[in-house]
């Protein structure tokens, strides 16, 4: 048996490329799992520098100096943060603040029209199964209002760690884009010798996820923008907020579809009641949804993750499960990062 583990572990683990790999992994994922919480806004300013520099690469081809370049992207970014601060945040602070001093009459509303169902349809719905969903919508409803006032009672620590990052995070993209070859260079010097597979691994996973960055933030924006149109034009409350809501739910593929249904069809309820404009409003989601997953999402992540979606879903529970929120999101990434190790390693042995 001990020869057999030993023939095992010689003909996978004893090729020094395939050490410095592993090592580079479990260091990685240490320092993400003990420090992930504190470098949020340095993997923020990481993810907007691969955007930007998509756009910087395009100017130079049209034989623009890398430095005007960056400086013009730069600028461009900045523009659009603070248009972003002051003509959408305030927006949104406004109806989520309608969305909060509504709920008790939506609640109210809600808790009527559900109790002339039993009325209505006897024979499907009865007045223990209502008083049964009342209740649980009370105990959820109380929960949120506990987070809601825990969140307030800390709205000063957030806004000042708000503003903090506000200005870190633009002046790390700045760096990145303006040193990208130095910071590359300067890391490699900690790297082992022995770390061909290594790049390898870089170089596939640098491709995809840069692709897949690019194609998910069109995608948002995209979504962002149709389920707003889609919104005013059925004219369902608060139609900014959901849509944001809506465009970020592309994030978690399947999951986030599915978990946005239940506010937008909530919300609509809760305006019109048992009326056609709620299974209006039910229609375009989903007609939304399906389109963004056989069209759009294809179009733009073609050939970027080669993942089938079993392997997706089962990535979004087992990192979901580990890392809450962040390991949703970032579930994708972290399975292209395996299926990149898995084939350079199974392209080593042979």
């Amino acid at each position: 048996m001990r020869q057999y583990i030993r023939k095992w572990i010689d003909r996978y683990f004893s090729d020094p490329q395939v050490l410095s790999l592993i090592f580079l992994l479990v260091f990685g994922a240490v320092i993400i799992f003990w420090l992930g919480h504190m470098l949020i806004p340095f993997f923020a300013a990481i993810i907007i520098a691969y955007l930007l520099e998509g756009i910087v690469l395009r100017l130079e081809r049209v034989h623009m100096p890398r430095k005007i370049a960056i400086l013009a992207v730069f600028l461009l970014f900045i523009a659009s943060l603070i248009m972003l601060i002051v003509g959408l945040v305030p927006l949104l602070l406004q109806q989520i603040g309608q969305l909060l001093q509504e709920i008790p009459s939506m609640v109210a509303a809600g808790q009527k029209r559900l109790m002339l169902l039993p009325e209505k349809y006897p024979d499907f719905i009865s007045e223990a199964q209502i008083n049964h969903v009342l209740n649980f919508f009370s105990m959820e409803f109380t929960k949120f209002g506990q987070h809601l006032l825990s969140f307030s009672l800390s709205s000063l620590r957030g806004i000042i760690t708000l503003m903090v990052y506000l200005i870190l995070v633009p002046l790390m993209v700045y760096f990145f884009l303006k040193d990208k070859n130095l910071i590359l260079q300067w890391a490699s010097a900690f790297l082992p010798e022995n770390r061909g597979m290594a790049t390898e691994v870089w170089a596939e996973l640098n491709r995809q996820i840069t692709n897949y960055i690019r194609g998910k933030s069109y995608e948002i924006l995209i979504v962002w923008g149709a389920s707003y149109i889609l919104f005013i034009l059925l004219k369902l409350q608060f139609a900014m907020l959901l849509s944001v809501f809506v465009g970020l739910s592309v994030l978690i593929p399947y999951i986030g579809a599915i978990f946005m249904f239940f506010p937008v069809t909530l919300i609509a309820f809760f305006q019109w009641g048992i009326d056609i404009n709620v299974l209006y409003t039910m229609v375009t989601y989903i007609i939304l949804q399906m389109l963004d997953g056989n069209l759009l999402a294809p179009l733009l992540l073609s050939g970027v993750v080669n993942l089938h979606p079993v392997a997706i879903i089962l990535a979004i529970l087992i990192f979901g499960g580990l890392w809450g929120f962040w390991g949703l999101v970032f579930a994708i990434p972290l399975a292209t990062l395996i299926h990149a190790v898995m084939k350079a390693w199974i392209n080593r042995l042979k």
